[in-house]
């Protein structure tokens, strides 16, 4: 019932929405004689505000048309290399012979979309043959195709990783170091020849056992019941997947914005002070950034909760007790595969040290195949975009992947 109140509300709103959107360029638009009036600037701010407030978030647009390689620009094709029902494989080629390094950048499938990591991406372009993972929102997928399960994922990561043959390397970031890891161990335990060069690990959530965050509390606190009762919910008939049970999006975006409510509030009144001062730049920023923010998808139901018991309840991964179609997943068969562990000094979602654990577990990988890297001063976010991602981060992450090519 709550996803078809979410809908009933949505279509409540869509008049408001409408309403307030026209209201801003009546206040705004130089060819408006309201824009000429006294407190126009302050119905027009308002307006926009309360526009954006309201407003439904579709999937934003990767918007990655060039690059720049030796510096001059060189155009870039997005294709599908792979699709499968609940992810496509993207590749952003290039309008170049250069052979650079092939990486195939895990996104997270944790509520948003894979476009949130068009920052990494785009730094990573002028140096590398990149793929990424563009997983599809649940409520899109028919419920014919069937469920989606945590090991699915790692099933997904490994014909993805044979797609692209050796010789690729692979960055992962936040929630799919698990998984990752996992494709990876199972992959070396078979000595399966496309096993990758390298794997770079970025604020995830491998053992969270070490310095438990609020989203690890959260999981711990309430019983696996708990959420398969209060949190899963049937996709509307309106949509492809209708009937399918997901986590949706919707819930997930509410408990991203509690985490912070209070920054979120000064974001959107600083909003309102640009609009009104004239400050177009910033409150640019402000809508690129919520327009990547506020688009939200649906998981499966059955990857949400397996992910809630097994890697925030149960610790299966560290603990050595996950095991898939039988097989035991053990990180410390990996003997080829170069690890790079990166994690922000203020992460507030994977605390310190979840993700160097990773290199306990790969026991058996010689120093020389190992690093370790905290961004100091930074956030879960920062890690893989803004400032310091383009200027520390990828740079380290382009040295170490060419180490190992």
């Amino acid at each position: 019932m709550l996803y078809d109140l979410h809908e009933l509300q949505r279509s409540i709103l869509a008049p408001f929405t409408a309403f307030t959107e026209t209201g801003s360029h009546l206040f705004s638009n130089p060819y408006s004689p309201l824009a000429y009036t006294p407190l126009s600037r302050q119905f027009a701010a308002a307006y926009e505000l309360a526009h954006r407030v309201g407003k439904d978030y579709e999937k934003p647009a990767w918007n990655l048309t060039s690059t720049q390689i030796g510096g001059r620009e060189v155009a870039l094709h997005e294709d599908i290399a792979l699709a499968l029902p609940f992810c496509r494989l993207l590749h952003f080629r290039r309008d170049t012979r250069r052979h650079d390094p092939r990486v195939l950048v895990v996104a997270p499938l944790s509520g948003h979309h894979a476009t949130l990591l068009r920052d990494t991406v785009r730094a990573l372009l002028p140096n590398h043959e990149v793929y990424v993972t563009d997983w599809i929102d649940a409520r899109m997928v028919p419920a014919a195709d069937g469920t989606f399960s945590l090991d699915d994922y790692v099933h997904y990561v490994q014909a993805f990783l044979r797609h692209l043959g050796p010789d690729t390397h692979v960055i992962s970031v936040c929630q799919p170091t698990v998984p990752v890891l996992a494709a990876i161990s199972l992959l070396a335990a078979a000595d399966d020849p496309c096993q990758p060069r390298s794997m770079t690990m970025m604020g995830g959530p491998i053992d969270t056992r070490k310095s438990p965050t609020q989203v690890n509390r959260l999981a711990t606190t309430k019983p696996y019941e708990w959420f398969e009762d209060n949190l899963i919910h049937r996709v509307p008939p309106r949509y492809p997947g209708a009937g399918r049970l997901v986590y949706p999006g919707f819930l997930q975006h509410a408990g991203f914005v509690a985490m912070n409510p209070d920054r979120h509030l000064k974001s959107h009144y600083d909003f309102y002070l640009h609009l009104l001062r004239g400050d177009d730049s910033d409150a640019e920023a402000h809508r690129r950034f919520y327009d990547e923010y506020n688009a939200v998808l649906d998981m499966p139901a059955r990857f949400y909760l397996d992910t809630i018991r097994i890697v925030f309840q149960e610790f299966r991964l560290p603990r050595g007790t996950w095991t898939i179609d039988g097989e035991r997943v053990d990180p410390s068969a990996i003997r080829k595969t170069a690890l790079l562990t990166i994690e922000g000094e203020l992460d507030d979602i994977s605390g310190q040290g979840q993700t160097h654990a990773a290199h306990h577990l790969c026991a058996n990988l010689s120093p020389s195949m190992r690093e370790i890297h905290t961004a100091t001063d930074c956030g879960h976010y920062g890690i893989f975009s803004g400032r310091r991602w383009r200027q520390q981060i990828c740079p380290k992450i382009s040295a170490f992947i060419r180490s190992h090519a």
